[in-house]
């Protein structure tokens, strides 16, 4: 009997444990799975918390209850891997055997590792939306916040959804807008990046909607520290942005266990080869999902994507065959923008976002790079996808491989709403 151990059931790790419990032989193969708690977020649904916090009851479900028959859940805290004996050791002193490890243990907000973030004004005037406490907090805020500073910040990238601090900045200037608030409110949407995306022409597009908006863009910053007392952001270059409401993203890092198994980057993502998820320190471990170091989007389209990829390849592994399946780094992305609309973004490796249409050629439905009303009605039935194709590792039409059909070979100018 072998042994595949997958530590995390997040996106990743679910989509490989149901994917793999079905088409490996039980007689052969014995699928464990660990996490740390039994409650699965819906983490794409945090965003809409404090705009409409009564969301907040619908998006956490049990971790075995999307688990196939047939997958070993286990609870407990990973304390460190061995690679060389093959073994993980848990913080409660029980330890796993493995043949083949997957780690899919994500990556968190650390407000921890930027000084000042965490101090007197944290869930006061400082507040982040990547945790369903800070989503709640954050919407008891809003409620009382009329007029003033208010500044959406990235503290550095990689960060999981990229697009989603973006998405609250548009988001805010809609609630405040149908508030009767937006003529008081100063925003400004505080970036570590050069423009308001890492790829360049997405990034053209949505610096063209933050300033149609009025929202001011400060980039290329990166901060060094909060002073909550003066409630300013500082960078390293001395710049200060200061702010009466902070919305940051904090620094996202790995899981701790990775740093402590020699395995990770200074951010605790493991080391990974892009294309195949093999760890480089040792052949029989891969990671998936936003715990890997893969150069793209730590978003749940990739994790989705990324696992498909995965499971083909690892079947091959499995019968000692070598490894076939190349991961392109496929991302797509619902932007929502506000007032009933979002634009789409598709993208990969070496492929910009282009305008077209997704998934069909010249139909559709979606449109890419272009605000439309079906894109977010697309965007709002994402959870049902979520939990009943996604998760179970049902197929979906769609291509694991970013497809250049129904996409334009030259940029376009950005649209308006539709």
């Amino acid at each position: 009997m072998k042994n595949l151990l997958i530590l995390g059931t997040g996106t990743a790790g679910t989509i490989i444990a149901n994917m793999l419990r079905r088409r490996l032989p039980r007689e052969e193969w014995a699928v464990v799975a660990v996490d740390r708690d039994d409650a699965h977020l819906y983490q794409p649904g945090l965003l809409r918390i404090p705009f409409e916090p009564s969301r907040q009851r619908q998006l956490t479900r049990s971790r075995r209850a999307q688990l196939a028959p047939g997958v070993d859940f286990r609870l407990g805290d990973v304390d460190v891997i061995e690679p060389a004996s093959q073994l993980v050791r848990l913080t409660d002193g029980r330890t796993l055997q493995y043949d083949y490890l997957v780690i899919a243990s994500g990556t968190s907000p650390r407000p921890d590792q930027t000084p000042g973030m965490i101090g007197s004004q944290w869930r006061k005037s400082i507040f982040d939306f990547y945790t369903p406490d800070g989503a709640l907090a954050l919407a008891r805020a809003l409620t009382d916040f009329t007029h003033g500073r208010l500044v959406v910040h990235v503290t550095d990238m990689p960060i999981k959804c990229p697009v989603a601090p973006l998405e609250f900045a548009f988001l805010a200037d809609d609630w405040l807008r149908k508030n009767n608030r937006r003529d008081s409110v100063d925003l400004t949407y505080v970036t570590p990046l050069p423009g308001a995306f890492t790829k360049p022409v997405a990034s053209q597009h949505l610096a063209h909607m933050l300033a149609d908006r009025s929202i001011a863009t400060e980039p290329d910053f990166l901060v060094e520290s909060v002073d909550p007392d003066a409630k300013t952001l500082v960078s390293f270059d001395q710049r200060v942005v200061p702010f009466d409401l902070l919305v940051t993203v904090p620094l996202n890092m790995g899981a701790d266990f990775v740093a402590r198994s020699g395995l990770g980057d200074e951010l605790n993502h493991v080391r990974v080869d892009p294309h195949t998820f093999v760890s480089k320190v040792a052949a029989n471990i891969f990671a998936v999902g936003d715990a890997a170091d893969l150069p793209t989007s730590k978003a749940g389209s990739v994790a989705h994507f990324a696992a498909h990829t995965f499971v083909d390849n690892f079947m091959s592994v499995a019968h000692g065959e070598p490894m076939t399946a190349s991961f392109d780094g496929h991302a797509n992305c619902f932007i929502e923008s506000g007032n009933g609309n979002a634009l789409l973004i598709d993208f990969n490796y070496s492929t910009e976002p282009l305008p077209g249409t997704y998934p069909l050629p010249g139909i559709g439905p979606f449109q890419l790079l272009k605000e439309t009303r079906t894109n977010h009605l697309g965007k709002l039935a994402f959870p049902w996808l979520y939990w009943n194709v996604l998760l179970p590792g049902r197929p979906l039409p769609l291509p694991t491989s970013m497809s250049m059909a129904g996409k334009a070979s030259v940029p376009t100018p950005v649209a308006g709403p539709q």
